[in-house]
């Protein structure tokens, strides 16, 4: 089940930067350290400075291992270029922070991988008022990438956004009414709002690819599989959730985080992909996805939705540099 798949061990001049959201766990751990083995430079965007330094420290450690058995294509350091900078995506001033923190930093931005996610069985809204999944997988990294953006398009070298999806998104509906879900719990289909998010995170894509197509910008979007990461970490209790996990373990279909990573890993490091934009990715590989996630219409509906909600969070300068002009 894509097994076969694999990133190249290039080699990264150090300079090079990366932005990964939520990279102290799970998938996002694995990204960032093996961009980081390649010689990037991996800012890691997350909640928690505490846990982040331990994943920093464990990142280092492994990097050791690695080199004294000799896995080809690392960078010889004494450590990993990893910088923790905070990052609460359920939180829109948090976010604005982060990029504020960023510019100030005066880092360049080459890399952008949204892979912070997460899935809630109940409904729960966040202090900016909207429901979590909708916010933390999609809102917040819509928000950070239109702000971002006029760095990047500084940027003499090609830059790259990469969208961390998921297959989800082909076993959910699609309506804007209602996005914003407020309803009864008991009538909340918490796998269907996370597909959305997954959903509307792919059509994102598909618009900023036609804004940014004279751009030096790509994006792309990726699948990384069934892993058994934190983010089902509220349905552990729940024996549909077992049974599913038992299911897929079964039939090998389960990922471990590293096999997850590996087509985010591809994504942002192939020098072959850097032309390559508007593309959804599974298995390494460009992969389909549902009509409705190609639909243009229902695109430019769920952009216009989406200023909709940001627009007190925007400037009207980042809004014309999103929608193509020169920043």
């Amino acid at each position: 089940m894509g097994a076969k798949q694999s990133f190249p061990r290039v080699q990264i001049p150090s300079g090079r930067t990366f932005v990964v959201t939520g990279a102290n766990r799970g998938i996002g751990y694995e990204v960032a350290k093996w961009i980081a083995m390649m010689g990037g430079t991996v800012i890691m965007a997350c909640r928690s400075e505490d846990d982040t330094m331990k994943a920093m420290r464990q990142m280092d450690k492994e990097y050791k291992e690695e080199k004294e058995k000799g896995t080809p294509g690392l960078v010889d350091v004494a450590e990993l270029s990893l910088v923790f900078m905070k990052l609460d995506m359920s939180s829109f001033q948090s976010t604005k922070e982060f990029v504020q923190a960023y510019k100030e930093s005066g880092r360049p931005l080459h890399v952008l991988i949204c892979n912070a996610g997460i899935s809630k069985a109940k409904p729960e809204q966040t202090n900016d008022g909207y429901e979590y999944m909708l916010q933390v997988n999609y809102l917040s990294h819509f928000l950070m990438i239109s702000q971002l953006l006029p760095m990047m398009k500084g940027n003499e070298s090609e830059s790259r956004i990469i969208l961390v999806s998921s297959d989800a998104h082909k076993l959910c509906g699609y309506s804007l009414e209602g996005i914003n879900y407020k309803g009864d719990p008991s009538q909340f289909g918490f796998l269907d709002y996370y597909g959305r998010s997954k959903l509307y995170q792919i059509m994102q894509m598909h618009c900023l690819h036609r804004r940014l197509r004279n751009s030096n910008i790509s994006v792309t979007s990726a699948h990384p599989g069934t892993v058994e990461t934190n983010i089902g970490a509220e349905f552990k209790d729940m024996a549909a959730y077992q049974i599913f996990l038992k299911l897929n373990r079964l039939v090998g279909l389960m990922r471990t985080p590293l096999h997850g990573a590996t087509t985010i890993i591809n994504s942002a490091v192939n020098p072959e992909l850097k032309s390559m934009s508007g593309v959804y990715f599974k298995d390494c590989q460009p992969a389909s996805t549902t009509s409705v996630s190609r639909d243009e219409i229902k695109q430019e509906e769920l952009w216009n939705k989406t200023l909709e909600f940001l627009k007190e969070h925007l400037t009207e300068e980042e809004i014309y540099c999103l929608e193509g002009a020169d920043p």
